[in-house]
């Protein structure tokens, strides 16, 4: 008997505290209830008050909307070639200079006539998302350096390094004036690209690279012309071959598979260096000139939407001050 008391108890304490929990849970709902009765009372004796008010703010929101002038942009997605890149972002941070200085004979000179130039904004950016695999190009590069080091091992080890370092930019030109503004965005490219060092540059790469791939077409005739020539030899029963040589009379070797392997790597030095011609161009690349489209702006940002909401904010504010000064006066009572 003495040992079942203890039990009984603690089962009741038990029952005692489960009890005074979910009164305390029920409390706490009625608490939220009653808060929530509270907000609902407030709203609905005030509600004409807060219709007045955000019908007021939408229509000086419509009527703002229709006055202020909405501004457009054109966004140019660039490359800059042969190191050019500070290049670009000087020149573009020269232009906004001009612009916020209202140097309307700057842009003269460059052949754009603006009537005004508040409301034009250029700005430049490197394009989102292009770092997002450096550590799987700098495994890829890696990778190459554990090749012999040939002439076009460092070639293709220079090419990759400068294509994985320039990373696309993208220059935004914001403006107000529809009639003007494609044709100031236009005329602002061709200037970054009127540069004489970086064209002198981009010509006598040209030129290099155009000789070079003339060159490889001459050695390559070269290797067909020794093949076909020795090849024409073992037809005549001049010459013997094994594992892959060719052995001559007078014991001279020649060793087909690098001239096959040269051959090919020559080949593919051609198709980089014309696909470098196609792409540098100009210092700067053009990668895509985009069309000119108003800009849109974010749900809350709009007149229409900020202005009655701040009415309404303005308001409980000002009610909320009044409450407390209310509070204040039965204290001092």
């Amino acid at each position: 008997m003495a040992e079942k008391e203890p039990k009984n108890a603690q089962q009741g304490s038990d029952e005692i505290d489960l009890g005074q929990l979910f009164r305390l849970i029920g409390k706490g709902f009625q608490n939220v209830f009653n808060a929530f009765l509270m907000v609902f009372l407030y709203i609905k004796g005030r509600i004409i008050i807060l219709g007045i008010l955000a019908i007021l703010g939408l229509a000086i929101g419509y009527g703002l909307s229709q006055v202020t002038t909405r501004k457009h942009k054109i966004e140019v997605i660039v490359k800059p070639n042969l190191e050019s890149k500070n290049y670009l972002y000087d020149v573009v941070n020269e232009i906004q200079a001009n612009i916020e200085a209202k140097d309307t004979a700057f842009f003269k000179n460059l052949g754009i006539t603006v009537p005004d130039l508040s409301g034009y904004e250029v700005t430049i950016e490197t394009v989102s998302g292009e770092s997002e695999n450096r550590s799987e190009d700098m495994e890829y590069l890696e990778l190459l350096q554990k090749f012999e080091n040939t002439a076009i091992i460092s070639d293709v080890l220079r090419a990759e390094i400068l294509n994985r370092s320039s990373l696309n930019h993208r220059i935004t030109f914001l403006y107000k004036d529809v009639g003007h503004g494609p044709e100031f965005a236009r005329k602002v490219v061709e200037y970054i690209n009127s540069n004489e060092f970086f064209q002198d540059l981009v010509a006598t790469n040209k030129e290099n690279a155009e000789t070079r791939i003339e060159e490889n077409k001459v050695l390559i005739q070269q290797i067909d012309q020794i093949v076909t020539n020795y090849s024409n030899k073992m037809a005549q029963e001049r010459v013997s071959a094994g594992d892959g040589r060719i052995v001559l009379e007078n014991e001279e070797t020649v060793n087909i598979t690098g001239l096959f392997d040269l051959k090919n790597a020559l080949i593919r030095d051609i198709e980089g260096r014309k696909l470098s011609l196609l792409e540098q161009k100009d210092p700067v690349s053009i990668i895509n000139f985009g069309k000119p489209h108003q800009v849109q702006k974010a749900f809350f940002a709009k007149k229409i939407v900020l202005i009655p909401s701040l009415l309404i904010l303005i308001y409980f504010f000002i009610d909320f001050i009044r409450y407390l000064n209310r509070k204040a006066s039965n204290l001092d009572r």
